[in-house]
């Protein structure tokens, strides 16, 4: 991919209300958000793009069997479809590139991270009927079919992988290396859609955090994810750090000043430390 390119800025402006209108639905569409962030990050992306994007999803659907049956056959279907005819799978090097983590390049490349490639998996076998979700075990977000929980009733399956059918040793093991934990019944349980979104942005996030020449994709991927209905309060602090660095300085010690206000009332030293800052950003203003 080349090197990140923004929309326009009416463009990006529209984009986040829609963004902030779906994530509000009472049933938010996963591959309609995915997609709007995938607009935000690449300005190529236009209505176009992102309508065929779903009309691939219809027909990569269209090419499963109908009602392949037990949740076992459902995830037998997907990976011979996803992972074994058309290829779908992540390398490690997918970890390193901001497309693994944009679904029109997912469906492109035919490689991403994880969740991405779950969202694909998700996506194609919901149009089909399957009774899917996503699981977001710690570390490494796989797809679960049927039931959920621990019984025989729930079936995984690792994107990532090809779309491998996981034993329940598989998924111990998941979780042991991500964690060094257990695997817990906790984990299993199915991710709400807003979920996934915060852990795709978190991801984008994470890419920028080591890349400081793409701190204005931090700074997207922040603001999104203050867009949805429910996030961490740690975001307003980032955000102003992120106008910090881009020499932002009067709205950084303002977004620092507001931050510490809400701090204040549970770590007052915690809220001098950040006033402290802001006021060393202000002082770069004279």
């Amino acid at each position: 991919m080349r090197s990140p390119h923004p929309p326009s800025p009416g463009r990006s402006a529209e984009l986040r209300r829609r963004f902030a209108e779906e994530a509000r639905c009472e049933r938010p569409d996963l591959s309609t958000l995915c997609l709007l962030v995938g607009a935000e990050a690449d300005g190529a992306l236009d209505e176009a793009g992102m309508d065929a994007v779903e009309v691939e999803l219809d027909r990569l659907a269209g090419e499963l069997p109908y009602r392949p049956g037990s949740p076992r056959a459902w995830a037998s279907a997907l990976r011979e479809l996803l992972g074994e005819r058309y290829g779908f799978h992540g390398v490690p090097d997918d970890y390193r590139r901001l497309e693994s983590s944009l679904l029109h390049e997912v469906l492109r490349r035919r490689r991403g991270l994880p969740i991405l490639l779950s969202v694909v998996w998700m996506e194609v076998a919901r149009r089909a009927g399957a009774p899917v979700y996503g699981v977001a075990l710690p570390g490494h977000f796989v797809v679960g079919f049927g039931e959920p929980g621990t019984g025989a009733g729930q079936v995984l399956a690792d994107p990532f992988d090809g779309g491998r059918v996981l034993s329940g040793a598989d998924a111990e093991l998941l979780v042991a290396g991500a964690t060094g934990a257990a695997l817990d019944a906790s984990m299993l349980t199915p991710a709400g859609t807003l979920d996934v979104l915060l852990r795709v942005l978190n991801n984008v996030r994470a890419w920028a955090a080591a890349r400081p020449e793409h701190s204005g994709v931090g700074l997207w991927a922040v603001d999104l994810s203050l867009l949805l209905p429910s996030h961490p309060a740690r975001l307003r602090y980032e955000r102003a750090q992120l106008l910090v660095q881009r020499g932002d300085f009067r709205d950084g010690a303002r977004e620092l000043e507001a931050y510490a206000e809400v701090v204040a009332p549970v770590d007052e030293p915690a809220a001098e430390r950040i006033r402290g800052q802001a006021q060393a950003a202000r002082a770069l203003l004279n």
